[in-house]
């Protein structure tokens, strides 16, 4: 069997890159391109997209920091729109990564494309007010195997030291698969709005949010394609982990396969 072609997007969020390509390099079975935003935009037109069979969305879109002030949320041009839903009718499988749920926040098809969406800052979302979603780096968290699912099968139940997200997950729209032991409540967190517009990182000082999902892994369709998204991968730590290395070459070998197609057209 040929190895899978993988398009790696990034940029928008700070990370270690070396570390990060590492995954990548000594994955089996993958040949992997790295293309930043937005110079990546351009790959969603359905031509340039046929020679990956899948994207690897590690990147952040859509919006501009402007310390002292909210983020300025960019809208997507009318073209990239097009192209996505193009691409995503057609049927081409995509697996996001933590940071990823927070792109193109001025979008509100991208966050149903992903299942849910991290906001750093109060926004509408699906027509209801949504406060500032909350962070916590290096939580040492147990990862519960939820279903059996090929991008389960043969991960034990494993800890990892990663970023947690209390954040908006679609629970009406998505299959979980994965959850964590990690309480999902405001105490635990600190606010994306503080660290942004005030430089204050690690405070939630003033700010409230309601309990959250503990689901941190997922799946679903978006018309005709297959979607997964993985909470983990913040930094060198989490990309070390053997658990989560498993978890996304399962989810590439998934979303790319005939089955996640046939399962994505039938519901799409």
């Amino acid at each position: 069997m040929p190895d899978k072609e993988i398009l790696v997007i990034t940029k928008g969020h700070p990370f270690e890159r070396d570390p990060f390509a590492r995954i990548f390099d000594e994955m089996p079975g993958v040949n992997w391109t790295h293309v930043e935003q937005p110079a990546a935009q351009v790959f969603f037109d359905p031509a340039l997209a046929a020679a990956y069979d899948a994207f690897v969305l590690y990147d952040m879109p859509g919006i501009r920091f402007r310390p002292g002030e909210l983020p300025e949320l960019l809208e997507p041009s009318p073209e990239l729109v097009t192209n996505m839903r193009a691409l995503l009718e057609k049927g081409f499988g995509i697996v996001a990564m933590h940071h990823a749920i927070a792109g193109w926040p001025a979008w509100s098809e991208y966050a149903e494309m992903l299942g849910g969406r991290f906001l750093y800052a109060e926004a509408a979302l699906r027509g209801q007010s949504k406060p500032d979603s909350g962070y916590r780096h290096g939580v040492a968290q147990n990862i519960e195997i939820l279903a059996d699912h090929p991008i389960t099968r043969g991960v034990a139940p494993f800890g990892i030291s990663d970023e947690a997200y209390l954040f908006e997950v679609f629970e009406d729209s998505v299959e979980p698969i994965l959850a964590s032991d990690y309480e999902f409540v405001r105490d635990n967190f600190y606010s994306a709005t503080l660290a942004v517009r005030d430089g204050k990182l690690f405070t939630n000082e003033g700010w409230d949010h309601p309990p959250g999902s503990r689901y941190v892994g997922w799946v679903k369709n978006h018309l005709s394609s297959p979607i997964a998204y993985l909470q983990f991968g913040d930094d060198p730590v989490a990309y070390e982990n053997a658990g989560f290395r498993q978890l996304l070459a399962n989810a590439i070998n998934w979303v790319t396969s005939d089955e996640a197609h046939a399962w994505a057209r039938a519901r799409g």
